[in-house]
């Protein structure tokens, strides 16, 4: 299946909207059951607009600055804004609050940063944390084996709710070469159910972009991360 972008935005994201509802009726699973998270790195202010227009809810952003601006302008719009990006610990003030979700969070250090902004600004800032499924040197996150600890202690942080598990698999240009990983995640995520208590969940398994975002949701995605495959080829 090629999930290029194709068309005009609007019809990329109607076609992406109706290849993930394929995707969950194949799977037996539930309709509505997994939340479409454009990724808008580099993308205009009106290609944004045109592609609300066409029934996002939900923007990612991996750039602060980039973010600020286009949050600021689109205050008015009904939608919902999530950083996918590495986060800094020095950027972490100015993220929480600002994001209703932040879903790359690749380590104690940053949760407990982020608990002590949160506290600041009397609010819960909802997370996932980011899980290096191979150990790969190029990537933040979680080892699998590091999770089962590191949720005992951010269930210890009383602004920070950890709602689930985020994953980028190895890189490869076969879909299909992703779906192991995408099935580790979901099982490793079932593992640690037991944890799930008060502000820990793991109910949200955010996995799957512009290549391989149908093999995800066969897989038990809840959220996929889609840029491409919406908006062109961009660059930066």
């Amino acid at each position: 299946m090629d999930q290029r972008a194709s068309g005009s935005i609007g019809e990329n994201v109607r076609l992406v909207l109706e290849r993930i509802k394929h995707a969950i009726q194949k799977s037996g699973r539930q309709e509505g059951s997994v939340q479409l998270v454009a990724a808008t790195k580099s993308v205009g202010l009106d290609g944004i607009r045109e592609a609300i227009g066409a029934g996002l809810t939900i923007l990612g952003e991996n750039r602060l600055q980039e973010a600020l601006l286009k949050i600021e302008v689109l205050r008015e719009e009904p939608i919902l804004w999530h950083f996918i990006g590495h986060l800094q610990r020095r950027k972490v003030r100015s993220v929480v609050g600002l994001f209703d979700l932040i879903q790359s969070v690749d380590s104690i250090e940053l949760a407990e940063e982020i608990d002590r902004r949160a506290q600041d600004s009397e609010l819960i800032q909802e997370v996932l944390l980011e899980v290096n499924l191979e150990a790969e040197t190029t990537k933040a996150g979680f080892l699998p084996e590091q999770l089962d600890g590191a949720i005992r202690r951010l269930g210890a942080l009383a602004h920070v709710a950890v709602k689930g598990l985020m994953a980028i698999p190895p890189a490869t240009s076969d879909p299909e070469l992703a779906r192991p990983y995408f099935r580790r995640l979901r099982e490793l995520a079932q593992s640690l159910s037991y944890q799930a208590a008060g502000a820990i969940s793991l109910k949200e398994l955010s996995m799957g972009m512009s290549n391989d975002y149908h093999i995800a949701v066969e897989e038990g995605a809840t959220m996929v991360r889609v840029g491409t495959a919406i908006f062109g080829t961009r660059r930066g």
